[in-house]
């Protein structure tokens, strides 16, 4: 009998070597779908199987359920064997090569016994790969391109991506009944935006049975043991994966430093000196060396005379000096968002209703929602021209009768390059709320920038800077512009601030955040929302605040719908 994270790691194998064969790719999706489905089903998989209630699991039909009875049974998939002998070795990482097919894969296999990226590179940089038939000299220069992009690529990953890739592992994990506790630490914990690897903490009084099943995850295309209670594993997408493991006693201990950052744990280590306590992974020791009882990182901090510090505030830049003073702002939390702000729907670039929005917004809890599709100049994204705003406000209007949530008209208006705002004033004077964005233009200078944004900070109707950097992050980096200069004249107008919760944003930085803080400026934390699932992107943005030390009173949309309505009216 195999376990639900084996069969899904089984599924998703299938569905990669289908990609490679060039399948239908809603086939493709199906068998990604099952795997996660399967992972997220509540109930007892034996029972589902043994009573053959496998396709009452959404996302499992009569077909996949009787692939994963078979996985079940017997580990293993007729299918899946079937393409894995079709193909050659190292088919699915050599698949991710911008360009290489099926066909070249082949003929690299069968010229040059090519069996990874590896591999490839290798022979790409010897000058192998131009002498097989079908490439030639500019073939191997754009596949050595794009084994390159594809390295650099991997060398970080989203906060989102590695999230979801850490969550089905720490379900694996705490399923068996040898590990007490297990939590992600590092950076991820910290909420970076990016990430160069996953990093776990396990507590367990047998390492050998955890170390065992962390080796056999299913999704790992390699594995390995590092000694010392250490494990390294990397997903198939090539995100690391490193376990600690500890005895149940040092767990609290060992989580805090493996969260770091080293840099404040290093603080705090020369704090406790000072106090000649000793302080370590395994814990704190008193004076005369006596161990001193850690049960959670709180204690931690209070046997150092100081308040909790949250995981994204331990960058060692001021933190602990403000929390000895009692100057550290209480962090917010998700739960202190009452509005989801900034909100696309299918009058734009959104892939949802109002309606649809507005229901599943209400279903997290919101009392409120903006609707802030995009202005006629973003033409790219099918901005609202000025004759279709009155049907989008009438089906706003009809939508508010069928729902408790309140419903508010706004507009992502462009911020154009003289630095107008898109729509005159007459039309901007009726909305509820105003974002106001750069979506062009963004290699302009320093100088033009900032005199870009200055007009329009000067404009006299309250306006929310939307994405304020408009960096797409590992893509595109944040525009040009003197900083300090246009958040004083934030400081010195209406306006507010978006901390911009799309975790490919996640706009402004943090660094940037403090400083606009230290200025008294407002923000709101906003999901920059193009579909129902875009609106999960409030955590991100909320852990963005935090790591920029916004408490609750410096967020307008923790305020009730009235008072942020008009917090925020033009």
């Amino acid at each position: 009998m195999h376990d639900r994270f084996y069969i899904a790691g089984q599924l998703r194998q299938i569905g990669r070597l289908l990609s490679v064969m060039g399948e239908n790719p809603f086939k493709i999706r199906a068998y990604e779908r099952a795997a996660r489905a399967l992972e997220n089903a509540a109930g007892d998989l034996d029972a589902r199987v043994k009573e053959g209630r496998l396709t009452e699991i959404d996302g499992i039909g009569k077909a996949l359920a009787a692939v994963v009875e078979e996985i079940y049974h017997t580990g293993e998939s007729a299918l899946l064997q079937q393409l894995s002998e079709q193909l050659p070795t190292g088919s699915v990482d050599l698949n991710q090569v911008p360009g290489l097919t099926l066909k070249k894969i082949v003929a690299l296999h069968e010229s040059l016994g090519i069996k990874s990226v590896d591999d490839l590179k290798t022979a790409c940089e010897k000058g192998l790969v131009r002498a097989v038939k079908g490439f030639g000299q500019k073939a191997e220069a754009n596949i050595l391109a794009g084994i390159e992009k594809l390295q650099h690529r991997k060398d970080r990953t989203l906060i989102s991506h590695a999230l979801a890739d850490a969550k089905p592992l720490l379900q694996y994990l705490r399923a068996s009944s040898e590990i007490a506790r297990c939590e992600i630490a590092g950076s991820l914990r910290r909420c970076k935006e990016t990430v160069r690897q996953i990093c776990i903490v396990a507590a367990s009084a047998d390492s050998k049975t955890t170390i065992e099943r962390f080796l056999r995850y299913p999704l790992f295309a390699q594995s390995d043991e590092a000694g010392d209670g250490r494990c390294i594993g990397r997903l198939a997408k090539g995100l690391e994966v490193e376990l600690h493991i500890v005895a149940p006693a040092q767990y609290a201990a060992a989580l805090h430093y493996w969260t770091g950052s080293k840099d404040h744990y290093a603080a705090l280590v020369d704090r406790a000196g000072s106090q000649g306590i000793m302080m370590s992974a395994e814990g704190l020791r008193g004076p005369k060396g006596k161990a001193l009882k850690v049960e959670t990182e709180g204690d931690i901090y209070r046997r150092l005379a100081l308040e909790y510090i949250v995981p994204e505030l331990r960058e060692n830049l001021g933190e602990i000096e403000a929390v000895a003073s009692g100057s550290l702002p209480k962090a917010v939390v998700a739960e202190d968002i009452q509005g989801m702000v900034h909100c696309h729907t299918t009058y734009s670039d959104g892939q949802n209703t109002v309606e649809e929005m507005a229901r599943a917004a209400e279903a997290l809890g919101m009392r409120y929602i903006t609707f802030t599709d995009h202005s006629p100049t973003a033409s790219y994204a099918g901005g609202v021209k000025i004759d279709r705003l009155r049907a989008q406000w009438e089906e706003i209007d009809r939508v508010q009768e069928r729902v408790r949530i309140k419903l508010l008209k706004g507009t992502e208006s462009d911020i154009l390059d003289d630095g107008l705002l898109d729509y005159p004033d007459y039309i901007l004077e009726k909305f509820d709320i105003i974002i106001a964005s750069i979506h062009t233009r963004h290699k302009m200078n320093a100088d033009q920038m900032t005199a870009r944004l200055l007009r329009a900070l000067k404009l006299p109707l309250f306006k929310i800077w939307g994405h304020p950097l408009g960096r797409l992050i590992e893509s595109r980096p944040p525009f040009e512009c003197h900083m300090d200069e246009v958040l004083d004249a934030v400081a010195a107008s209406r306006a507010a601030i978006e901390v911009n919760g799309d975790p490919r944003r996640l706009d402004l930085e943090p660094r940037w955040i403090r400083a606009a803080r230290q200025r008294g400026i407002r923000f709101v934390v906003s999901t920059d929302a193009h579909s129902l699932k875009n609106l999960e992107n409030l955590p991100f943005g909320v852990a963005m605040a935090r790591r920029g030390w916004l408490s609750r009173d410096d967020i307008l949309n923790t305020l009730p719908v009235d008072e942020f309505m008009d917090a925020v009216r033009p």
